[in-house]
């Protein structure tokens, strides 16, 4: 008998339909993916399990008795921990704060004892592998990827029955996933459920035992990860066949022009004197090892840090990077790394967050156009097929493949000689992955330059043009042509000063 299951599950916001009649099911000791586009329910379905969201009709029923979750507390104290894609840490909270928030370990004079929290916390991070990461430091100074692990060890610290991963892994690299993988195969065998949901099929094939696939808010079917092939469950997730997954490259012009132009640029000791050119109708790749300085680069060049020394140019005009305002003015656009704190504005609704970076252009006499507005942001719906119930409906209860196409539809909009990208795939659908790699490649055959950092190889290798390998915060490589490979991407990622060979295997 499932330990977990949820049956005839209907779940709507306002008139979008999440969840039409679906199902699910997980056994003791088992990890279970979860698959599907975003807007196919996945989420939905993993929130209505852990109480975040009230069915609207169905049944949930766990350790063999039907169950109603007044709120998350509920069903956290029943043992359904859930991890989500979007963090719940407080950033002016320390680590070990957050760690123990609401169950602070007391003294006797009933005051919080920060010396016990510290070692508690600090034995909880080393038990968990989690190593590096200063209980006592702030949240808000940490990366992404340590601040993801840290969500994951607050769950495990509620030692729980049923533990869901809703795109816990996005923002790791590739040692810190093994990390948490080490972590969850060990609650497997304690008889824990995991509830796994991730858009790298790798990861999956890694680490669970089935997958159950959603389109359009219901379960289309449940397959042996092992037997499965990845055509079968990618034609179950969208419905049609995958074409191929990167487009080709478009013809370069005979006459290169130089749309951003970079020498010597500094900043502090996190980049030193990197030089780079992006030249019209091209995709340049950062690669390397993530913390190497690649995203201080975007943010140096879209001027949103001070103190930053070098000659910057776009379509031949040097330019001062004196704050974002002036890298818009001289023609560029930064889609960032996390687009629910730095690309969009959640509670606003999806028109707002399209034109903030245009609002000039959709004002008439210092006063907002709603006919402008709602022109805008129809043909970028239309452009990026974004799924909406409306335009006016907030940001935040769009999926979150279709709110990184509002993140990007932002910028579209202001028509940008340079698109600066951060990452801009992670932690979205196959489908929504392949639009996104054609919008690129259409940028650039329309003349735009792109300059991309990614966190997966294949990307690097099937979309740029060249690619850059960062170590150090500096520029330790340029790969084009023939040699840009994932083994020389590797090689250069790690320091080694000649490109490794290619192995074929007999």
């Amino acid at each position: 008998m499932p330990l977990l299951s949820a049956t005839g599950i209907d779940k709507r916001f306002g008139g979008v339909v999440a969840l039409d009649g679906a199902d699910f099911s997980c056994q003791a000791g088992e990890i279970h993916a979860l698959l599907g586009e975003n807007g196919a329910g996945k989420s939905t379905m993993v929130k209505v399990l852990c109480g975040v969201h009230p069915p609207d009709a169905g049944t949930i029923i766990y350790g063999g008795e039907t169950v109603t979750f007044r709120g998350p507390s509920d069903a956290v104290a029943a043992g359904i921990v859930p991890v989500f894609q979007e963090l719940s840490l407080v950033p002016d909270l320390t680590v070990a704060e957050n760690l123990f928030i609401g169950e602070e370990p007391r003294s006797r004079l009933g005051l919080v004892d920060g010396k016990r929290m510290r070692r508690a916390a600090s034995a909880l991070l080393v038990e968990l592998g989690f190593v590096g990461i200063d209980p006592g430091a702030l949240v808000r100074d940490l990366s992404l990827a340590d601040r993801q692990l840290i969500e994951i060890a607050k769950a495990m610290r509620r030692q729980p029955k049923v533990l869901v991963l809703d795109e816990a892994t996005s923002a790791l690299n590739r040692r810190q996933v093994q990390q948490v993988f080490s972590v969850v195969r060990r609650l497997c065998e304690e008889g824990v459920a995991v509830v796994f949901i991730s858009h790298r099929m790798d990861e999956v094939r890694d680490l669970c035992h089935r997958a159950t696939i959603f389109r359009d808010g219901i379960n289309v079917g449940t397959v042996d990860v092992a037997k499965a092939r990845d055509s079968e469950i990618v034609h179950m997730m969208i419905g049609r066949t995958l074409r191929e997954t990167f487009p080709p490259r478009t013809q370069r012009p005979d006459v290169e022009v130089p749309l951003l132009e970079v020498r010597g640029l500094n900043w502090g000791d996190r980049l030193r004197d990197i030089s780079l050119v992006v030249h019209r109708g091209e995709i340049v790749g950062l690669s390397g090892l993530e913390g190497q300085g690649q995203g201080d680069l975007l943010f140096a060049l879209f001027g949103v840090y001070t103190g930053v020394n070098g000659d910057v140019s776009v379509n031949g005009k040097r330019i001062r990077l004196g704050g974002p305002r002036d890298a818009m003015a001289a023609g560029l656009a930064l889609v960032p790394e996390d687009r629910k704190t730095q690309g969009l504005i959640l509670p606003l609704p999806v028109d707002e967050n399209v034109t903030l970076p245009t609002l000039p252009e959709v004002s008439r006499g210092g006063v907002v156009s709603p006919g402008a507005v709602a022109t805008a942001t129809l043909s970028m719906r239309d452009r990026l097929a974004i799924r909406m119930a409306s335009a006016g409906a907030p940001v935040r209860f769009l999926s979150g493949g279709n709110q990184q196409k509002v993140a990007i539809a932002k910028w579209l909009l202001t028509d940008a000689a340079v698109y600066l990208l951060y990452d801009p795939t992670r932690g979205i659908d196959v489908g929504a992955k392949q639009e996104i790699y054609e919008l690129m490649r259409r940028l650039a055959s329309e003349g735009h330059g792109i300059l991309f950092f990614s966190t997966d190889l294949a990307e690097i290798v099937g979309l740029c043009d060249r690619a850059l390998v960062m170590y150090e915060g500096a520029i330790a490589r340029e790969l084009g042509g023939p040699a840009l490979t994932e083994a020389n991407l590797v090689s250069a990622a790690v320091g080694l000063a000649e490109p490794a060979r290619e192995v074929v295997s007999a």
